[in-house]
């Protein structure tokens, strides 16, 4: 982080002090509403109405945040409600699209830009704001209306959840059938048209997105009175949860019982290179299998603490060796690539033996 911090970066919680600012970025979270599917825009709604006063002429607010479409309208009428009427404020959405763990690499080589805007002034300062970006030519810029800029996101991010509950889907298929569900994703994956990426079989997806955002998609297309054009997605989202279920039974049928069973768990987060524990599939069925009585050991390169903090009761491990060491059952749950790099035969001696 101290490389990228210099005489122009500076922290403030003081609204007063941006009050020379052309462009203002709202990039805080949209988290799930407690009890509902919907987004929480409280954050968002929150941060407009706090800069409100302070905004000058000319000023541009860019909105990063993953929200119902629709929102942005929202805001950019109540930013022409609010403001005086000699103060002229533009609205225009720039979704992200930055992965975790990679955040500060997707920030400075974007695989694309969206700018939602209503005008062409506000297009021309983003493409300013952004002028290092793109003037190589070799990010894609699409320039949308507000509506585009926000589904964007929220479509992209309900496509890969699709692609990996499908996935998922055959899995159940050839575990039935004897299919080798890696050799189909790569066969499968082989037709330009589908791709070989998130067709790897596995727990599921969790994280800070994907869960929350098909599902505020899903409650925002009831709103429209489109929820049977998003019904599928609430099947995508019960394959993902069911996959950490049969993980349960699946240890609990090899194991002939959980009560008591020693089980290894390499992986905390819900993905690599990432401490993120939120909805973490491998913490899910960590917790279900200590709920039924097993002896759970958990270690994780970076997610730990994370963990903790959600699961104290269960045990972690310093090391991959401790995790092992005496398990009867070792599930391998977010893929590290040390965990993928490990010498079964080598580790051997540290399980419990048959």
């Amino acid at each position: 982080m101290g490389k990228h911090v210099d005489d122009r970066l500076t922290f403030t919680t003081d609204f007063a002090e941006i009050a020379d600012a052309d462009v203002h970025f709202i990039c805080v979270g949209t988290p799930q509403q407690p009890g509902a599917m919907a987004a929480d825009l409280t954050y968002v709604d929150a941060a407009v109405d706090s800069m409100l006063p302070f905004l000058k002429d000319g000023a541009l607010v860019v909105g990063k945040s993953t929200v119902p479409v629709g929102t942005a309208q929202r805001l950019a009428d109540r930013i022409n409600e609010i403001t005086p009427r000699d103060v002229d404020v533009d609205l225009a959405w720039n979704p992200e699209f930055l992965r975790e763990g990679f955040a500060v690499h997707d920030t400075l080589h974007p695989d694309r830009l969206v700018l939602g805007v209503t005008n062409d002034r506000s297009e021309q300062i983003l493409r300013e704001v952004y002028q290092a970006t793109i003037s190589g030519d070799s990010t894609p810029v699409e320039v949308t209306n507000l509506p585009t800029a926000e589904l964007v996101k929220v479509a992209a991010n309900s496509f890969l959840a699709t692609k990996i509950s499908f996935i998922n889907a055959m899995s159940e298929i050839c575990e039935i059938t004897g299919a080798d569900v890696t050799k189909l994703a790569d066969a499968i994956g082989h037709d330009d048209r589908i791709g070989r990426k998130f067709l790897n079989a596995g727990v599921g997806f969790g994280g800070g997105c994907l869960p929350k955002d098909i599902r505020a998609f899903s409650a925002r297309a009831g709103e429209l009175g489109a929820a049977s054009s998003l019904a599928f997605l609430a099947e995508v989202d019960a394959i993902n949860l069911r996959r950490r279920e049969h993980v349960v039974e699946m240890v609990r049928r090899e194991l002939d019982g959980l009560a008591g069973r020693r089980v290894a768990i390499l992986g905390a987060a819900f993905k690599p290179n990432s401490d993120d524990v939120r909805d973490s599939p491998a913490l899910a069925i960590a917790g279900q299998l200590h709920l039924s009585g097993a002896q759970v050991s958990i270690y994780d390169p970076k997610a730990m603490p994370s963990a903790a903090q959600i699961f104290p009761t269960l045990s972690y491990a310093d090391s991959v060796e401790d995790a092992l060491r005496d398990a009867e059952i070792v599930l391998h749950l977010t893929e590290w690539s040390e965990f993928r790099e490990l010498d079964p035969t080598t580790l051997g001696d540290l399980v419990a033996s048959s």
